[in-house]
C-alpha cells in the first residue's frame, strides 16, 4: 500500500487553525507534519513530527524544510496564516511543489507593493503615499489628503488601521501606529521586517464592504463564497464583525466584485492556493482593499462547509495536492460568523449568558477564545476577538438577525486594567 501523502502545514504557534486542518488531513487520509516557531500542541498526533522554523529567517527556515523533506517527503506545503506564506512559497520553489510565485506572494503581503500592481495593472486604487516610522508626521500630515487611512503595511485583523480627518488627526494616527509597529510582540527581538518601519497612507473609499474567499489552480479562481459585511466600516477604527453569505447584493454588483477580484489576483501575479480578498464598493465600482495568499482567518472560516459536510481546510488541502474538490457547493442556504469585538481595555472577568446566547435559533455554535482572567485589547492595538458566533439558516437575513440576538445576549464583565483608577469591573453587554 502505498504511504499517504504528506503535507507541511506551517502555522504561527498563536494560530487557531491547527484543529480544523488536523481534522480535515485526518478525514483525507494524509499525513500531517507541522512547521512552526515552538512545539505545538498537536505535535504528538503528527507521526512526521514537528519541525522547529524561524519565520524571520526565510532563507534558514528554507533550508530546514529541504533537510526535513529529504527525510520525509513532502507532497505539499501549506501555510494557515500571513506568517508563513512566504516561506511556504519558497520551500516550495526548492522542492518543487505547486506554489504561487515567490514575487507575487511578497507583492501581496505588503500592502504598499500590492496597491503599486494594481495600480500598474488598471484598476481602480485609492490615492497612497508610504512613509517611513521615522519621517515626522506633522511634514507628513500635509503630504495627503483627506479624510485617509492611516495603516500597516503588513499586520492582519484591522490592527493598527485608523481614519484620519484632518492633520491632527493624521499625526495622532501616525504616531499611535508608530507605537503599535515598536510594540515587543512584533519581533519578541527577531530582526525588525522593513515592513514594520513603514506606514501606508491611502485616501478613505466611501461605501460597504464584501470579502471573496476563493482557490487558485493554475491561476483559475474558484469561487467559493462571497460574505456581505452589513455593518458599515467607517472609521475611526476598522473593527470586522459579521460576515454572511451568500451576498444580498445585486447580481450585476457581484458579477463585478468577482471580476475585479480575478484582475486584481493576475496582477498580483497568483496561481495557486487560497485567497482572501477585501472590497469596497461604491458608485464608481468595485475597490480593492487587499488580496491575502491565505484562507480567511481565525475561526471564520467554520462559517464554511460544503457538500455534505466539507470544511474550508479539506478544500485547501485538495487543491495543495492537485486533487479533485470535493463539492464547493454551500452544505445550508446562508450561514455566517461574527466575531465578538472587545469594547474597552481591560482584565476579562466573566463572561454571561452563554446559554442563553447558544439557544437562539439558528445559532451552529459560540467560540469563546480569551480565557477569563486574560487581559484584552480592542484595537488598533489589539488584535484578537473575544470569540466567534456561527449560524446558519434559510436566508442571510435570517442569519444575520440570529447572531446580532446571540450577541446582544452576551455580557462581558471586563475590569479596568491594574493601576486603572476604578476598582470596579464594568459590564458590557453584547
Amino acid at each position: 500500500m502505498p504511504a499517504p501523502p504528506r503535507v507541511l502545514l506551517l502555522m504561527a504557534t498563536h494560530t487557531y487553525r491547527a484543529g480544523a486542518f488536523l481534522e480535515a488531513a485526518t478525514r483525507l487520509g494524509l499525513s500531517l507534519a507541522v512547521g512552526s516557531e515552538e512545539a505545538h500542541a498537536l505535535t504528538h498526533l503528527n507521526p512526521a513530527g514537528h519541525l522547529a522554523v524561524d519565520f524571520h529567517d526565510l532563507e534558514g527556515a528554507t533550508d530546514r524544510i529541504v533537510d526535513f523533506a529529504a527525510e520525509y517527503p513532502l507532497d505539499a506545503i501549506v501555510s494557515t496564516d500571513d506568517e508563513g506564506v512566504v516561506l511556504a512559497s519558497m520551500a516550495s520553489e526548492a522542492l518543487g511543489l505547486r506554489h504561487s510565485p515567490l514575487v507575487a506572494v511578497r507583492t501581496a503581503r505588503d500592502k504598499y507593493q500590492t496597491r503599486r500592481a494594481l495600480a500598474a495593472a488598471g484598476l481602480r486604487t485609492p490615492e497612497f503615499r508610504r512613509f517611513s516610522i521615522e519621517d515626522d508626521p506633522a511634514k507628513a500630515a500635509h503630504q495627503v489628503g483627506y479624510p485617509c487611512v492611516v495603516k500597516p503595511l503588513a499586520l492582519a485583523a484591522s490592527r493598527g488601521v485608523m481614519r484620519a480627518d484632518n492633520p491632527d488627526e493624521f499625526v495622532a494616527a501616525f504616531e499611535r501606529l508608530r507605537a503599535i509597529l515598536q510594540s515587543p510582540d512584533l519581533g519578541g527581538g527577531q530582526p525588525v521586517r522593513s515592513t514594520q518601519r513603514q506606514i501606508l497612507a491611502e485616501s478613505f473609499l466611501p461605501g460597504f464592504e464584501v470579502a471573496v474567499e476563493g482557490l487558485l489552480g493554475q491561476g483559475d479562481l474558484t469561487v467559493l463564497a462571497i460574505f456581505d459585511k452589513p455593518d458599515p466600516l467607517d472609521g475611526p477604527f476598522f473593527e470586522e464583525t459579521i460576515y454572511v453569505t451568500p451576498s444580498r447584493h445585486p447580481a450585476g454588483v457581484q458579477d463585478d466584485i468577482l471580476q475585479t477580484t480575478r484582475q486584481a489576483v493576475a496582477a498580483l501575479g497568483l496561481t495557486e492556493g487560497p485567497i482572501h480578498a477585501e472590497l469596497r464598493v461604491n458608485e464608481r465600482g468595485p475597490w480593492i482593499l487587499e488580496v491575502a495568499p491565505r484562507s480567511i482567518g481565525g475561526y471564520c472560516s467554520r462559517a464554511l462547509r460544503f457538500g455534505i459536510d466539507t470544511g474550508l481546510e479539506e478544500l485547501i488541502l485538495q487543491q495543495a495536492l492537485g486533487l479533485a474538490l470535493t463539492s464547493t457547493l454551500p452544505a445550508t442556504p446562508a450561514s455566517g460568523v461574527m466575531m465578538v469585538p472587545i469594547p474597552k481595555a481591560g482584565i476579562l472577568c466573566e463572561v454571561q449568558g452563554i446559554r442563553e446566547a447558544q439557544q437562539v435559533s439558528g445559532i451552529d455554535e459560540i467560540r469563546l477564545t480569551i480565557p477569563v482572567g486574560q487581559p484584552v485589547v480592542p484595537l488598533p492595538e489589539g488584535s484578537q476577538y473575544l470569540g466567534f458566533i456561527f449560524a446558519r439558516g434559510e436566508d442571510p437575513a435570517a442569519v444575520e438577525a440570529a447572531l446580532r440576538l446571540s450577541h446582544q445576549r452576551l455580557e462581558f464583565i471586563i475590569e479596568p486594567p491594574e493601576g486603572a483608577s476604578s476598582p470596579q469591573g464594568e459590564m458590557v453587554h453584547g
